[in-house]
């Protein structure tokens, strides 16, 4: 059997949460033909002292109901602010969610960016 990525798919953006205690979506997947393999990055560098946000990372195990995977709190400034989602491989059906609440200080942008890759058997 010979795997090969069928296509890539890049989310890059900004989020910037409308209020505190807000989830906010960094990406929020549906489901594909065939296994994925999701990475990512967030940049936190933005946070102040006083600030702190929870990032969550959801997934479907049964390919139905979504449930937390891991959680992330940061509660002060990061000296290296760049966070790295391991690579993960999941089930076509996996329907990945990654999302990110502010939970106090002043609200602020955090850049992001991830790729999904969808495996196929040739």
């Amino acid at each position: 059997m010979v795997v090969r990525i069928k296509r890539k798919l890049e989310y890059r953006g900004t989020a910037t949460p409308s209020d505190l205690n807000t989830e906010t979506d960094l990406i929020n997947l549906g489901t594909f033909s065939n296994p994925i393999i999701l990475e990512g990055y967030i940049d936190t560098s933005a946070l102040q002292s006083g600030d702190a946000v929870k990032l969550i990372i959801y997934i479907a195990v049964d390919g139905t109901n979504r449930r937390k995977l891991d959680t992330i709190e940061i509660t002060e400034p990061l000296d290296n602010p760049i966070v790295h989602l391991l690579s993960m491989t999941l089930p076509a059906d996996a329907q990945p969610r990654v999302t990110l609440t502010q939970t106090s200080g002043t609200l602020r942008s955090f850049p992001y960016w991830f790729i999904v890759q969808e495996l196929e058997e040739i």
